[in-house]
Formats: C-alpha cells, sequence, structure tokens
C-alpha cells in the first residue's frame, strides 16, 4: 500500500507579508480569522487576484497557516494559486502585496491584471 502524498500549501508569505496581514488583523475594527485570497475574471490581462478579510472562514476555503498568520485561498482559486509566494513591498510610488504566480502567463501594463493557468497537478 502506498502512503498518501502530502497535500502541498497552496500558498506561501515572505516575513514582510505575514508582518502585514498581522497589522491588518490587529488594526481591525472587529475580530478576524485572518484574510481571503482568491481570482477573479477581470482587468486587460482576464484576472485579478482578490483579498477580503474573513470574520468567519469558509470551511470550504484552504486553510494555510504561515508565519504566524492564517490566510484562506477560495477553493475556485487553487488551482491559479499553488506554488504562489505572497509578498509585501514598498516602494517610492505604492506599497501592496505581490503575487510570485509560477501559473501565470502574463501580466497587463498596468500591472493590475494577470493571465493565468491552472496548476498541474502533477507538478504540485
Amino acid at each position: 500500500m502506498t502512503a498518501a502524498r502530502p497535500k502541498p500549501q497552496v500558498i506561501t508569505l515572505t516575513e514582510a507579508a505575514a508582518e502585514r496581514v498581522r497589522e491588518i488583523m490587529e488594526n481591525a475594527d472587529k475580530p478576524l480569522a485572518g484574510l481571503r485570497i482568491g481570482v477573479k475574471k477581470g482587468g486587460c490581462a482576464g484576472m485579478e487576484y482578490t483579498m477580503d478579510t474573513v470574520e468567519e472562514p469558509n470551511p470550504a476555503d484552504d486553510r494555510v497557516e504561515d508565519k504566524g498568520v492564517t490566510v484562506f485561498v477560495d477553493p475556485s482559486a487553487v488551482l491559479f494559486l499553488l506554488g504562489t509566494r505572497m509578498d509585501f513591498q514598498v516602494d517610492k510610488f505604492r506599497a501592496g502585496f505581490v503575487f510570485e504566480n509560477p501559473n501565470q502567463v502574463s501580466a497587463c501594463g498596468c500591472g493590475e491584471s494577470v493571465e493565468l493557468r491552472p496548476s498541474s497537478l502533477e507538478n504540485a
């Protein structure tokens, strides 16, 4: 009998991303369970990342605990986000979360939308 292969973690966070998630949760008006990450159709490249605060987790979400914080991944986004590294970057003109996604095929010039392909489960 073959042992089950461990389930891969959908997304990982850098220290900067974890710190920013912590700040968002600490400064929220209500207690939060974490942040929910997803994707939706939109933008000139076809898809956009989404982020929302989570008070009550959806049992269908993929729960990721990394560097002391919790993020939830919308189940419809899992195959588009497998292997993604979430960072938080600050530069002269903007501050925000940045997704280093191996499933990203291209991005629009403004940086607001991306083209994603579902991850191959064999590579997960």
